[in-house]
């Protein structure tokens, strides 16, 4: 049932390819192409080159895909093989500009529960004009459920996911631009969101050298609890028939809550700027005599969405385990197909939890005492290597590390309190907030959905500011975000730093960020309701 991956012998030697002297008459370009390719023969602790060649197409076309990653400059592609141990086989990719490059390195993190190179961030950050590197975080994807079927079949590879790809990739990476150019970045950036969030916590926290700054949008940090969190979000919706909220459903929903909700922050735009001031009962829209699916909710279903929103308690003490989704993000809820329920957390208690092949989700009820029992007993075993929630950044601090977090208010995967949750825990170990605003900041999007879209703005550069804060010490006291409609920007908004929020001054276009100053909210409205 576990088959171990062996692979062959590895160089231990650790060689440095110098950027090659080119002969006044040979041409720049055969010289980089060269150099490219010498690095083939590139030699370090655990890691094989596949293949190492010049891109002048403009284009790269991912494995098993048909959608093309266009308009790229010219670079020198890279692909390799980590083997940290006699089970891994991290798969990772470094791409270069061949010229024009701004002389840093950026690590993008991947989604769910990865298994691919992330091809379209690599694209982003060359384009940027940065060396960039990916990694499949030690293992090939698998589909639905089967995603996590990998820690089953090699347990190794869980640690591989969890934290090991991506610092082994980050060493490699530095190894072959040092190799490539000749010189080291001057500095290094890593860039995620959802598993790329967890991704870039778990890299502060475990190797604060790794990386000058980190960008963590909508982190998957607190693993173990968001897919128990998650888990009870389908088993509330989908595990009976009575309980399924239809898009119809969501849709009254959603109407409901912003008729009683949207002008609290001074503003009606069809925006919760802090959904936790809502108050807004399901409740209210009980059936009583008229049971139209578009005009009232059941009492199951009334009892289904509480439970979203609520979020996972613990069932002996009633202690909050997991934050509910927000609301206002019901038009995204994933809770909608039965046939098809969100297999990211099925997959990691069916292999990690349970690992039982046979195991079925709608079986399992936290509210059962020996269910809930085998959920503590895993959390207590998978929790010190999958969860990025130590608060103890003192070392990524020490060395001038940077890191800017944001989360949209209606992401539907990852409950976006959970930022606001590890945010608060940084903030009592430092004692509160004189340390902490000026080396870690995060940013609550209104309207956002997971990673972006959504109602309000959910365009921004989180990069761009990050790199003004690490290399001129501008702080980002208000990063601009936008909306666009048929590709036409017809909002801006700026974002807080937490607590903050954009207050309207009371003047101006509602939709001009220019109208809006960030302040702390007041106590009467602050907080969970």
């Amino acid at each position: 049932m576990r088959i171990p991956v062996r692979m062959g012998a590895i160089a231990l030697a650790f060689v440095v390819v110098p950027w090659p002297m080119a002969p006044a008459s040979r041409p720049a370009a055969q010289t980089r192409t060269e150099a490219c390719a010498r690095l083939l023969e590139h030699s370090a602790r655990n890691t094989a080159i596949t293949s190492a060649q010049i891109v002048t197409t403009g284009s790269v076309t991912p494995p098993g895909s048909t959608n093309a990653i266009t308009n790229l400059p010219p670079f020198c592609r890279v692909e390799g093989v980590l083997a940290p141990t006699s089970q891994s086989r991290i798969r990772f990719e470094v791409w270069m500009p061949l010229e024009s490059w701004n002389g840093k390195l950026a690590g993008v993190g991947n989604g769910g529960w990865a298994g691919t190179i992330s091809f379209p961030a690599l694209g982003d950050q060359l384009r940027r004009g940065y060396a960039t590197a990916s990694t499949n975080t030690g293992h090939e994807a698998a589909p639905g459920i089967n995603a996590a079927r990998f820690a089953y079949d090699q347990p190794e590879q869980l640690i591989d996911f969890s934290y090991r790809s991506q610092h082994e990739t980050a060493g490699a990476a530095k190894a072959l631009v040092q190799a490539f150019y000749g010189r080291g970045p001057e500095r290094s950036y890593f860039i995620g969101c959802s598993s790329g969030g967890y991704q870039g916590l778990m890299e502060a926290q475990r190797f604060p050298s790794d990386y000058d700054g980190v960008v963590a949008g909508a982190p998957a940090n607190n693993w173990t609890r968001l897919m128990a969190g998650d888990l009870d979000g389908v088993i509330a919706v989908l595990g009976d028939p009575a309980n399924h909220l239809p898009l119809q459903a969501l849709g009254l929903l959603h109407r409901a809550v912003l008729a009683s909700c949207d002008g609290a922050d001074g503003v009606t735009d069809g925006v919760l700027d802090d959904p936790r001031r809502c108050t807004f009962d399901p409740a209210r829209l009980a059936c009583v005599g008229d049971t139209s699916a578009d005009r009232c909710l059941t009492t199951a279903q009334v009892e289904a969405a509480r439970r979203v929103y609520g979020g996972l308690k613990d069932p002996r003490t009633r202690a909050q385990l997991y934050p509910g989704l927000a609301r206002g993000s019901e038009p995204y809820w994933p809770h909608r197909d039965p046939a098809n329920p969100f297999p990211i957390p099925i997959a990691h208690y069916q292999w990690l939890v349970f690992a039982n092949p046979g195991w079925d989700w709608k079986t399992f009820d936290f509210g059962d005492p020996e269910d809930f029992k085998v959920h503590v007993e895993a959390e207590s075993r998978l929790a010190p290597i999958m969860n990025a929630t130590s608060p103890d950044l003192r070392a990524f601090q020490r060395r001038g590390g940077k890191l800017l977090q944001y989360h949209g208010w209606n992401d539907q995967l990852i409950a976006p309190e959970n930022s606001i949750d590890y945010y608060e825990s940084v903030r009592a170990f430092f004692g509160g907030d004189a340390d902490v605003p000026r080396f870690y900041r995060l940013y609550m999007a209104p309207g956002m959905a997971h990673c972006n879209g959504g109602t309000g703005p959910n365009a921004f550069d989180m990069q761009a500011a990050l790199e003004q804060w690490v290399e001129r010490g501008v702080a980002p006291d208000r990063i601009v975000a936008t909306r666009s409609v048929n590709g036409v920007v017809d909002r801006l908004r700026p974002l807080c730093p937490y607590p903050q929020v954009a207050t309207y001054t009371g003047r101006g276009d509602t939709n001009d960020a220019a109208s809006f100053v960030c302040r702390e909210p007041t106590r009467a409205t602050a907080g969970r309701p």
